[in-house]
């Protein structure tokens, strides 16, 4: 009882928490007192606000060579199901993306593929670049960057240089999923570690790329790994200040081995609630907090706009990765429903380019 009451009042103040504090208030499970503290934090940083972009996710492939358990996208080279797209593929995709009003950020994450070059994908990136000039491209998780490193013998810090001169702005947190190395072994074995995920950010806020950050959570992790996690992130954030959103995303055990052999179903809005507030408590060093809806559902996404998120993402567009394990959400929404769905919350939707700079104008919504 002592602890918990502890945690309380540095909560409600507003105070740094340790992890010893977060567990005992995620045993405590008084939803309400921490959606009251985690939206007085909100509102210390964002006010009133509630960021959305207009971006477009672009999945280049799902061959991949890692075969995570906990995966439902990716494929193995050969299966009549796989994919990758070639230049002319992300032409036609440019094409319809410049149609887009205010288009600001296009977003591309993948599988590893087994035989693709690291020429490839620097190449895409200028593709995009130079179709796009004024669009920041957001690239590749520290899963595919460990991976491009691998494949080439340069170090993380060249890859991520090089990636930059190419035209890479920054980078989303993706592939973070639980940083425990335990918890990997399990769910993603072949791919990026522990220190790997954290060099590779580390990396890329050394050369002034800025990045997301995120937790996959839901599966085969312990509490306390969950928010070890959370403190983790705080740590680097310390350290570097690269940070500039942080994501959270449910695990989906639909289609995927990991689910299968463990019987996994996925957390109710209950979980997703108390981890959206204690993350934003947690992390009080990171200015902005996803609701990311196409995990969550939009009614989801939009009840956490009362725990502490202050951004909704973007429009998407298309995306394969979350569907694939079973999401049951629309591939794209419009600006007009984004900015229905934070007004109704009571909040102020701003328009925002990936840097979280407002976007204004008075084009005809879409």
């Amino acid at each position: 009882m002592k602890n918990i009451e502890a945690a309380r009042k540095k909560a409600a103040a507003g105070e740094r928490l340790s992890l010893e504090d977060a567990l005992a208030l995620y045993e405590d499970n008084d939803l309400l007192f921490l959606a009251d503290c985690a939206r007085r934090a909100k509102e210390k940083k964002s006010g009133r606000s509630v960021y959305y972009t207009v971006n477009r996710h672009i999945n280049l492939t799902n061959i991949c060579s890692s075969n995570c358990p906990l995966c439902a996208f990716q494929v193995e080279a050969g299966d009549a199901r796989g994919f990758v797209m070639e230049p002319g593929d992300i032409e036609r995709v440019l094409e319809q993306a410049k149609k887009t009003p205010n288009l600001s950020e296009i977003h591309i994450v993948s599988a590893l593929h087994p035989d693709k070059p690291f020429s490839y994908y620097r190449a895409v990136v200028r593709q995009v670049k130079a179709a796009l000039l004024h669009v920041d491209v957001k690239a590749f998780t520290p899963v595919e960057i460990v991976n491009f490193a691998k494949m080439t013998g340069k170090s993380i810090r060249e890859v991520l240089s090089l990636l930059k001169e190419d035209g890479l702005d920054s980078l989303p947190g993706g592939g973070a999923e639980i940083l425990s190395d335990r918890v990997r072994a399990i769910i993603c074995p072949k791919k990026a570690t522990t220190d790997e995920w954290i060099e590779t950010m580390k990396a890329a806020h050394s050369l002034g790329i800025r990045t997301n950050a995120s937790i996959m959570y839901g599966h085969v992790e312990t509490i306390e790994e969950r928010l070890q996690h959370l403190i983790t992130i705080r740590e680097i954030q310390d350290e570097t200040g690269g940070f500039q959103a942080f994501m959270l995303f449910p695990f989906h055990p639909a289609h995927t081995k990991l689910g299968e052999e463990y019987l996994l179903q996925r957390v109710g809005s209950w979980e997703d609630m108390k981890m959206m507030a204690l993350s934003r408590l947690i992390l009080d060093n990171i200015d902005h907090v996803k609701a990311f809806w196409i995990m969550l559902t939009l009614p989801v996404a939009q009840l956490a706009l009362g725990f502490g998120a202050d951004d909704l993402d973007g429009t998407i567009g298309e995306e394969k990765i979350i569907h694939a394990a079973g999401a049951r959400t629309k591939t794209g929404i419009t600006r007009t429903q984004l900015e229905k769905i934070i007004r109704e919350a009571g909040y102020e939707p701003v328009e925002r380019d990936t840097f979280y700079q407002p976007i204004g104008g008075s084009e005809v919504r879409a």
